[in-house]
């Protein structure tokens, strides 16, 4: 059931259990925050966190708040939202709930320009996310390209692009072997993915690409949605099949390239946040708002339990969910199994 929306010429249509589910995802977000904020090593109070937020602090919880807290808290959120709308974008061209952007390449082609910049050029942090971003476009677009034969069909861009990612996934492998061991480590560490020293040039990166990309995929839903049920379908509806399909596949990567070059490849959120969301809100089409915000609050949990869970060792957050995601890759095959046997 849904109801329609009018301000003026404008309408929409919007259902009454995705319209509450996206406003509990906003609020436990907005708790996710207060908590973040508070606790900590130099715990403050939410009185002390407004009065600084509103520029009245004193020194020290300004430097807590700005310089430690917030720029993290805020590259987390923006980062799995991100990654949460470029999983709900893939998922639905694909029509395949295990799609993302590892699947089309994306991440291991990100990974073999971060791993080359280390080991080879020994690039600093700014070049490593750089040439991250710039291979992994590549990489998707070679994908898109090789998928493409009388139009790209999510079947098929989703065998391409696990194919493809082997092939990167072994040539990572093979620069990793024949490097010295301390440029190991330090490739290493990126490809695990966290929110460890982010500040508001990640911030402000991140803020000004989702202001572009997000309203772009939102205009576009009501057209992914009709891709959902059939190129001829969507074209007898109006819909031109192949340009808008390549369309959100940019607009997919482009959330997935700016997702990584400020975080890493941080795993599972573009997998799991989207299926989470359409499951919350009951949708059989895609709900990228939702999405956008199951993948922020994922984030910010998942970065909030290793920082209160292992305080002293700085755990990068792609480990929490490479752990959580895998267990939830688990229950969606089985899941998915069960459907396909009619058990």
């Amino acid at each position: 059931m849904t109801r329609v929306l009018r301000a003026g010429p404008l309408s929409t249509r919007v259902s009454p259990r995705a319209l509450t589910v996206t406003t509990a995802l906003a609020a436990l977000v907005l708790a996710a925050t207060v908590t973040t904020l508070v606790t900590g090593d130099y715990p403050l109070t939410p009185v002390e966190v407004l009065t600084t937020l509103l520029g009245q602090g004193d020194p020290f919880s300004d430097f807590v708040v700005f310089t430690l807290r917030l720029p993290r808290l805020l590259t987390g959120f923006l980062v799995g939202a991100a990654l949460a709308a470029s999983g709900a974008i893939l998922q639905s061209l694909s029509r395949n709930p295990l799609a993302s952007p590892d699947v089309i390449g994306f991440t291991q082609g990100a990974a073999t320009g971060a791993i080359t910049a280390t080991v080879v050029f020994q690039a600093s942090m700014t070049a490593v996310a750089t040439s991250a971003a710039a291979t992994g476009l590549i990489t998707s677009a070679a994908v898109y390209l090789l998928a493409l034969r009388g139009g790209v069909q999510g079947f098929r861009l989703v065998l391409v692009g696990i194919g493809v990612s082997a092939m990167m996934l072994a040539a990572n492998s093979f620069l990793l072997t024949r490097t010295s061991l301390e440029s190991a480590l330090a490739a290493q560490a990126w490809l695990v993915g966290g929110l460890n020293n982010r500040g508001w040039g990640h911030v402000q990166v991140l803020a000004a690409t989702l202001v572009v990309l997000l309203p772009c995929a939102l205009a576009l839903a009501r057209r992914l949605a009709l891709l959902e049920m059939g190129d001829l379908t969507a074209t007898g509806l109006g819909v031109p099949a192949e340009p808008t399909r390549l369309a959100l596949l940019v607009l997919s990567v482009g959330l997935a390239a700016v997702a990584t070059a400020a975080a890493g490849p941080i795993t599972f959120v573009a997998l799991a946040a989207p299926q989470l969301a359409r499951r919350l809100t009951g949708s059989p089409t895609p709900v990228l708002v939702a999405s956008a915000l199951t993948g922020g609050l994922l984030l910010l949990l998942g970065d909030l339990a290793v920082q209160k869970l292992f305080p002293t060792s700085q755990l990068p957050v792609g480990i929490a969910t490479g752990a959580i995601g895998g267990l939830y890759l688990v229950w969606l095959l089985a899941a998915e199994w069960r459907k396909g046997s009619g058990r």
